[in-house]
C-alpha cells in the first residue's frame, strides 16, 4: 500500500482509533529504534515522560501531554488501548470528535498534574525518583465521563449487564485500593485525576455547561498557529448575492437536525441511553461520525 492510501486509511478512522495507532506506532519505534542504534531502552522516553520533581518539569513542560503516548509494556499499551476502544464507542455514538479530545487529554493533563502534586506534597513520595507514562489517566477520564453522564446506562460484562454508574465506581475504588499497596501509586494517582476530570465534565454538560470549550479554542489558536498564511488574491470586483431559497433551506435543515441532537441529547439526561429509540441511537450515531 502507496503513503497516499496509508494516509486515506488514517483520515478514515475515527479520532479513538487514531489515538490508537498513534499510540501502537510510537511503542514500536520507542522500542525498536533504542535496540538498533545500541541505546539505553528509555534513551527516548526519558524526554517525553512526566517527571516529578519541578525543576525537571520546567525543563520539558510538553511531557504534560506527552507521557501519555508512551507505555512501559506490551500488557500496559494493550489494556489501556482496549478500554479506551470500548469506552470510545459508547462516547462516540453520542458526542462527536471535538468533545472527545477535549474530555480525553483534558483527563490526561488532570492526571498528570494530580501526579506531580502527590509527589511533592504528600511525605510518602518523597525522595522517591519516579516519572509517570502512559494514556491510562485520559482513558480513565472517557469512561468515567460517559458513567457520570448515563449513569443508568447498562453495559455487558461477560456473563452479566452492570450500570455504568457501578462500572465507574469499581474502576475508582480498584484504584483507590491499589495506592498503598500496589507498586504504581503515580500510575493510580493520575488514573484519579483523570477520573475526576471526567465525572466534572460528564456532571456539568448535564447542566448544560462544558467545561472544556476554552481548551477547545485554545487548540483551535495553536493549530491556526501552524497554517500557511492565505495568500491574497488581486483586488476585483464582487457582486453580492442575495441568498437563495436554496441556502435559506440548507441553513433551516442544518437548524432542524441541532435541534433534533439536542432534544435527544435531553432525553439522555432525563432518562438514560437505553430510553432511546433504535432510529434515535442511530441518529446520534451518524451524527457524531458526522462532527
Amino acid at each position: 500500500m502507496n503513503s497516499g492510501g496509508l494516509r486515506y486509511q488514517f483520515a478514515s478512522l475515527s479520532i479513538a482509533e487514531k489515538l490508537i495507532a498513534i499510540n501502537g506506532g510510537v511503542f514500536v519505534l520507542n522500542a525498536l529504534v533504542p535496540f538498533l542504534l545500541g541505546l539505553a531502552p528509555d534513551a527516548i522516553d526519558r524526554w517525553f515522560a512526566l517527571p516529578r520533581n519541578l525543576g525537571d518539569f520546567i525543563t520539558q513542560p510538553w511531557s504534560l501531554v506527552t507521557y501519555s503516548f508512551f507505555h512501559g509494556s506490551l500488557g500496559h499499551i494493550f489494556w489501556n488501548m482496549l478500554l479506551l476502544y470500548f469506552a470510545a464507542r459508547i462516547f462516540l455514538n453520542v458526542f462527536g470528535s471535538r468533545r472527545f479530545v477535549n474530555v480525553y487529554f483534558l483527563g490526561v493533563i488532570f492526571g498528570g498534574l494530580l501526579f506531580m502534586l502527590s509527589y511533592n506534597v504528600f511525605p510518602a513520595f518523597m525522595g522517591v525518583n519516579s516519572t509517570l507514562i502512559g494514556a491510562s489517566a485520559g482513558v480513565t477520564s472517557v469512561l468515567i465521563f460517559i458513567c457520570a453522564y448515563m449513569p443508568n446506562q447498562e453495559v455487558r460484562i461477560i456473563f452479566f449487564n452492570i450500570k455504568l454508574w457501578q462500572l465507574g465506581l469499581v474502576v475508582v475504588l480498584i484504584d483507590l485500593i491499589q495506592i498503598p499497596y500496589g507498586t504504581n501509586a503515580g500510575g493510580h494517582l493520575a488514573h484519579l485525576g483523570g477520573a475526576a476530570l471526567g465525572y466534572l465534565y460528564g456532571r456539568q454538560l448535564l447542566k448544560g455547561r462544558d467545561i472544556g470549550e476554552g481548551f477547545s479554542k485554545m487548540l483551535e489558536g495553536i493549530a491556526g498557529l501552524f497554517k500557511g498564511k492565505e495568500k491574497k488574491a488581486p483586488l476585483k470586483t464582487v457582486y453580492r448575492k442575495q441568498k437563495t431559497a436554496a441556502s435559506t433551506s440548507v441553513n433551516y435543515d442544518k437548524e432542524l437536525h441541532q435541534r433534533k441532537i439536542d432534544a435527544i441529547l435531553d432525553k439522555i439526561s432525563k432518562s438514560g441511553y437505553e430510553s432511546l429509540s433504535k432510529t434515535e441511537k442511530d441518529f446520534l450515531f451518524k451524527a457524531g461520525k458526522e462532527d
